[in-house]
């Protein structure tokens, strides 16, 4: 028996909750990635896709893309999304369980972040209640007004300075500091080594590729204003 088969029994013939579900993956391995993560994304996907009233097949695209399953395994994954999107616990409950879980990691939970965002700008468009959906996910998992406006703006193409969490004032070498920083932590390999699923890394290229840009558009800015 395949583990999406294994989840959707448990949650729908044995008449567990999903959120008990993740109590028993956080007590059994907390934080270390796999398993417990992969059924976090998916019940916290699942309520996100469904924020705005329905589940698009964008939306479906995006969950088969950052959980690659056999192809005899894709209607069980669809089969607990499903069952994660009208389940009676809410967002803030697994959102609450997901923060438990990777306690002291918020790389990982950033990295939650990422994802649903994915999930949400399936369409090209975000949902007021999507919004409100990450917003509230970033402040159960700790992050601070400015650091959620951050990685809103990674998702947005928004303000350079935005992306990179700096004031527009900052001095070069702090910039380049940061910079740097933000590069290590959101590397490919920095991911697997939190224990991410590899198919996540097509997250971490896209969210690279707008650190770059965003340090590379200021550099030219203050080249072109010095000049």
């Amino acid at each position: 028996m395949s583990i999406w088969t294994k989840l959707y029994d448990a949650v729908s013939h044995v008449g567990m909750s999903i959120e008990a579900l993740l109590h028993t993956q956080d007590s059994a391995r907390p934080g270390d990635g796999g398993l417990d993560f992969t059924i976090a994304m998916v019940a916290l996907a699942a309520k996100m896709a469904y924020a705005d009233g329905r589940v698009t097949q964008d939306e479906v695209s995006i969950l088969h893309q950052l959980f690659h399953v056999p192809e005899r395994e894709r209607a069980n994954l669809e089969r607990f999304f499903n069952f994660a999107r009208t389940s009676m616990t809410g967002f803030e409950g697994h959102a609450q369980a997901v923060a438990r879980m990777f306690r002291g990691k918020p790389g990982v939970l950033e990295d939650v972040l990422d994802a649903l965002f994915a999930i949400a700008l399936a369409d090209n468009v975000l949902h007021p209640r999507e919004l409100e959906y990450l917003a509230l996910a970033a402040d159960i998992f700790g992050f601070t007004e400015s650091e959620f406006e951050r990685i809103h703006a990674n998702h947005m193409e928004g303000d350079p300075y935005q992306v990179l969490g700096l004031a527009t004032d900052v001095g070069d070498d702090e910039l380049r500091r940061k910079y740097l920083l933000l590069v290590r932590e959101n590397h490919p390999d920095a991911l697997i080594s939190r224990g991410v699923p590899t198919e996540f890394l097509s997250l971490a290229n896209t969210k690279l590729a707008a650190i770059n840009h965003a340090y590379d558009t200021i550099r030219k800015r203050r080249a072109a204003a010095y000049s």
